[in-house]
């Protein structure tokens, strides 16, 4: 093990998980994970926050600033763990955005409203304990995760992102002048920005190449706003009228202006509400959120340390989702597990350290605390973002494919994964293909194609007998 001495302190490799690097590298490998997770962390509380009209009784605001808070926190004993609760493993917690379905048919079949959004936390309070006691038991039901179909379930979750970061690197889908030339050419500066410092420097500017590229596109989009137009034009679909808007990438510094300097988070800014038709649902997501925080834990291990994770490292991460998630409720903040943006942060930059880690955790603690820290990354435009996301959410299905193929590939493992990708990622990820289903099968498995491919997975593991490939056999 390499280590170096500065003063009379020893650091390790930041490609280790444990020990301790000069403090300046830490955070700069910390922030590259803020940047990473920053917008997907609060996207779920604006969507569902947005149909339970939270802005309107004025708790919005609150909300997001607690879920910064609450990711930070969970974050910390997710990666140093405190007794059962934790994996020890480099992963960064945050708001999920797979609870959008659910939670988003709860408010719909409840009206809508803050008595809505309670119930939404009262299902989240109970379904987190429930994880909680899932991953507990996560031990005898290893046998039903071997490397193929957490392999799997970790590809079809780089898949499914793959998708989310091009349309960042277009300038968010949301916005009008999503695929203007400048959105892409912006995309294709940070992305190459982080190419090029990977493979052709050393040091930190190439194990921070993430955060230098970030900062490249911050420049780039401040030179452009003094050089081109910062404004265009479109036709509303609705009223016919043409509307002026401010180009999606440009800074908008009001943001951080507008920010107060010091906030103390809301403690239950909205009220518990326990209703049936909440919690039952809940508790079936939780079910599918622990299969995909096996994923991840698999995928980060798999990706940054080239093993596969113990049953203690799994355990303990799936308790903390579950945990962790019951604590958010209090805070009104939706679900904290395991970021897969993270993951492929960590199998493409091999940045393991717990100590690196653990200052993006504390910086996201204090833009918790300090609305203005949390405002300068709240501005990153979309194609900014972008750039570096369609190569970390890549990396995670290479991670997958790592997994898949770690014992070697048979006609079983071929047809496991072939199915599971072509079937059940495939109808998951296809929207209106279960439209004629009832509603619920739409919010449990549609959307994002991870859920079902993780069943079919499992499924077909236990069908198909290892030792019945009559190829191997020969």
């Amino acid at each position: 093990m390499k280590k170096e001495s500065e003063g009379k302190r020893i650091y390790t490799s930041p490609y280790e998980l444990e020990g301790r690097i000069p403090l300046g590298q830490a955070v700069l490998f910390g922030l590259q994970h803020v940047l990473a997770m920053f917008v997907g962390n609060l996207t779920p509380l604006l969507v569902i926050g947005g149909l339970c009209s939270l802005s309107d009784v004025g708790v919005m605001r609150d909300v997001l600033q607690s879920a910064m808070l609450v990711a930070g926190i969970v974050s910390l004993v997710q990666l140093f763990s405190i007794g059962p609760v934790g994996g020890r493993v480099p992963i960064i917690m945050g708001t999920s955005s797979g609870f959008i379905g659910v939670s988003s048919g709860i408010a719909q079949s409840m009206g809508g409203g803050v008595i809505a959004y309670g119930a939404i936390l009262g299902a989240c309070l109970i379904g987190g304990l429930f994880e909680g006691v899932l991953g507990f038991c996560l031990k005898p039901l290893r046998r039903f995760f071997p490397s193929v179909v957490t392999g799997t379930v970790v590809m079809a979750i780089g898949l499914s992102l793959i998708l989310v970061g091009i349309n960042s690197f277009g300038g968010g889908n949301n916005n009008q002048d999503f695929g203007s030339p400048v959105n892409l050419l912006i995309g294709v500066i940070v992305l190459l920005t982080i190419i090029v410092l990977k493979h052709f420097t050393k040091g930190v500017t190439s194990a921070a190449s993430i955060l230098f590229g970030i900062v490249v596109g911050y420049v780039v989009c401040i030179i452009f706003a003094q050089i081109l137009p910062t404004t265009y034009t479109y036709v509303d679909a609705q009223t016919q009228q043409t509307v002026t808007a401010t180009c999606s990438w440009v800074l908008d510094w009001s943001k951080v202006a507008n920010a107060s300097w010091f906030a103390l988070p809301s403690l239950m800014p909205v009220k518990f509400v326990f209703d049936a038709k909440a919690i039952i649902p809940m508790l079936i997501m939780f079910v599918v959120t622990a299969v995909e925080t096996v994923g991840d834990i698999s995928g980060v291990m798999e990706g940054g340390l080239g093993r596969e994770a113990t049953d203690k490292e799994l355990s303990g991460g799936v308790v903390c989702d579950g945990i962790g998630s019951t604590f958010a409720s209090f805070f009104g903040v939706m679900p904290n597990t395991s970021f897969s943006q993270n993951v492929g942060l960590v199998s493409m930059t091999k940045i393991v350290n717990l100590y690196a880690l653990s200052m993006g955790a504390i910086i996201l603690v204090l833009c918790g605390f300090f609305p203005k820290i949390a405002a300068l990354f709240e501005m990153m435009p979309q194609s900014v973002l972008g750039g570096a996301a369609v190569m970390m959410f890549a990396s995670i299905v290479v991670s997958g494919i790592q997994l898949v193929t770690k014992n070697g590939v048979d006609n079983r493992v071929v047809t496991i994964v072939a199915v599971s990708l072509g079937l059940g990622y495939g109808l998951g990820s296809t929207a209106n293909v279960l439209a004629q289903l009832p509603p619920y099968i739409g919010y449990i498995f549609g959307g994002s194609g991870i859920v079902p491919a993780a069943i079919v997975a499992i499924v077909l593991n236990i069908a198909i007998p290892e030792g019945t490939d009559p190829i191997a056999s020969k």
